[in-house]
């Protein structure tokens, strides 16, 4: 179809009809995987049956993902103890990557924030430690 010699209006009810078709196929494409799922389950189901098992006992051997027990409230596990920075109580440093206001201050007071001992030496003579 030629669109130049189309007005406004005709373009605009042109794109309402391809609108409309897209929806109507994605519709349609869904309600064809549905099946598709269904045809498969089943298919599933029959295997598992003429090898002599149940659903329940094969099920759980199809899931990948490893569960996890619900957890008790705990925040975690094992307590870290928390350094505040003595200067500023917001400055907050728990484990993992050492933040900037951190690596900043260690470096002001000629700690190296790449060298372990330094940030222990760090943290023992400079930060304020809160058990949690």
């Amino acid at each position: 179809m030629e669109y130049a010699n189309l007005s406004v209006d005709e373009l605009q009810q042109q794109l309402e009809k391809l609108q409309q078709s897209q929806a109507d196929l994605e519709r349609a494409l869904e309600v064809r995987r549905q099946e598709g799922k269904h045809e498969v389950a089943q298919e599933v189901k029959d295997i598992i049956q003429r090898h002599g098992y149940d659903l329940n006992e094969i099920l759980p051997l199809l899931s990948s993902r490893r569960r996890r027990a619900p957890s008790s409230g705990k925040t975690s596990s094992r307590p870290y103890p928390q350094y505040v920075d003595p200067d500023n109580p917001k400055n907050v440093y728990v484990r993992g990557v050492i933040p900037g206001w951190m690596k900043q201050k260690m470096q002001e007071q000629g700690y190296d924030p790449t060298q372990k001992e330094d940030r222990d030496a760090f943290k023992a003579n400079c930060l304020k430690v809160v058990e949690s």
